[in-house]
């Protein structure tokens, strides 16, 4: 059932998810069997957040979309475009996409970011692209492009306190303007890559991957928190672990605002190249049920 009309106002992130962007998920003729319980899952877990929550935008986080030193921040009314895997041409060699954007939540993140000491500018850009870490979750999260989008960067220069800090911000202003958003890290968790598709972590990968998975569905993000550091080295995570850093910084200010959360994983640990990737919502443990019915 659609979330009851006295929350409808709250403004707030109200789910976060992690979410894969394996290029081979984004044409159907490349996607190996092996990865297709990763296109089920963000099939199954898009339905359920549009159908049960009825969010009002999108922020997606991904690891494809690099930054040097600054957060640009997308403003644009409207993201239209063609995706290239620019990596590998081949898998996707041009994908269409058409998407509203909130160039108001855009703005107000970056005057919110810039005033919690984060640095951040403006992507104003009529020319600019998204890259396959943002398209591929949102085609299949969002086959309609139904819900507004806002993209934010992996920042080469910002210290996992800073994407805490960033994550946090997001929460605050979307709560501020009474948008109820959900949260989306485009990432894998291992990864340390080799040639070969079929390729899985190393054992001790997958474990520290499915120790951290643990944690968060059990919403015990302080511990995850507290161990990432260790975490992000060992298993060399996406972007140096700064995508998921920036979504233990949302789930903090959740959990801190609204009560205890928890996890539910959609389908199963998937590898690509010696990475490993999954689908994974977290919310207020009323508001997980209700997607999980």
């Amino acid at each position: 059932m659609p979330e009851p009309e006295a929350s409808a106002t709250k403004g707030g992130v109200i789910a976060s998810a992690i979410v894969a962007h394996v290029p081979t998920l984004g044409v159907p003729a490349n996607t190996p069997a092996y990865q297709q319980t990763l296109v089920n899952a963000e099939r199954s877990i898009g339905a359920a957040l549009r159908t049960t929550l009825r969010p009002d935008v999108w922020v997606i986080l991904s690891s494809h979309w690099v930054a040097t030193f600054d957060w640009p921040v997308t403003c644009q009314a409207r993201h239209r475009g063609h995706c290239v895997a620019s990596e590998a041409p081949q898998l996707m060699p041009g994908s269409p996409y058409d998407y509203p954007g909130d160039p108001e939540l855009g703005a107000a993140l970056v005057d919110a970011f810039n005033a919690g000491g984060v640095p951040s500018v403006r992507n104003e850009s009529s020319h600019f692209v998204w890259d396959y870490g943002t398209f591929v979750p949102l085609m299949h999260l969002d086959p309609d492009a139904e819900i507004p989008v806002v993209v934010l960067p992996s920042v080469l220069q910002a210290t996992i306190h800073e994407c805490l800090e960033a994550g946090s911000l997001v929460h605050a202003t979307a709560q501020r303007l009474g948008r109820r958003a959900v949260f989306l890290a485009s990432t894998a968790l291992s990864h340390v890559l080799v040639r070969g598709r079929e390729h899985r972590p190393t054992p001790e990968r997958v474990e520290a991957d499915q120790r951290f998975l643990v944690q968060l569905e059990a919403g015990d993000i302080k511990t995850s928190i507290t161990g990432f550091d260790a975490y992000r080295k060992l298993s060399g995570l996406e972007m140096g672990g700064r995508p998921l850093a920036t979504m233990l910084g949302v789930t903090r200010a959740m959990a801190t605002a609204g009560g205890p959360l928890k996890g539910r994983q959609y389908g199963d640990y998937a590898q690509s190249s010696g990475s490993g990737n999954v689908v994974m919502a977290l919310a207020p443990a009323p508001t997980l049920a209700r997607l999980t019915n």
